[in-house]
């Protein structure tokens, strides 16, 4: 494993939040852990689209995979989130 330091992009959080299979993605991964089997189970589209969508969200910093032999395991990171977040607070006052 590498030794590196971890910045999140928020535009990279942005732009995978922008799509709803992900925004679902990450509502069913609010449960725990999952596989990515199950993952996939959870949508009407191919297992090939949603791994481009985890891919996605992994590179976003917003889901980790662990793997358990030929079990790719997802769980969600909220810590990409505080950006979001950050922006959004400036709207509150809005709402």
């Amino acid at each position: 494993m590498r030794n590196r330091s971890v910045t999140y992009s928020s535009e990279a959080a942005f732009h995978a939040l922008a799509d709803p299979t992900r925004r679902a993605v990450l509502d069913l991964l609010r449960q725990g852990v999952q596989p990515a089997g199950q993952i996939a189970r959870a949508f009407p589209v191919s297992r090939p689209a949603i791994s481009k969508h985890l891919r996605l969200l992994r590179r976003a910093h917003l889901v980790h995979e662990k793997r358990e032999g030929r079990h790719r395991l997802y769980q969600l990171n909220p810590e990409p989130l505080k950006a979001v977040d950050s922006w959004l607070e400036h709207y509150r006052v809005f709402w």
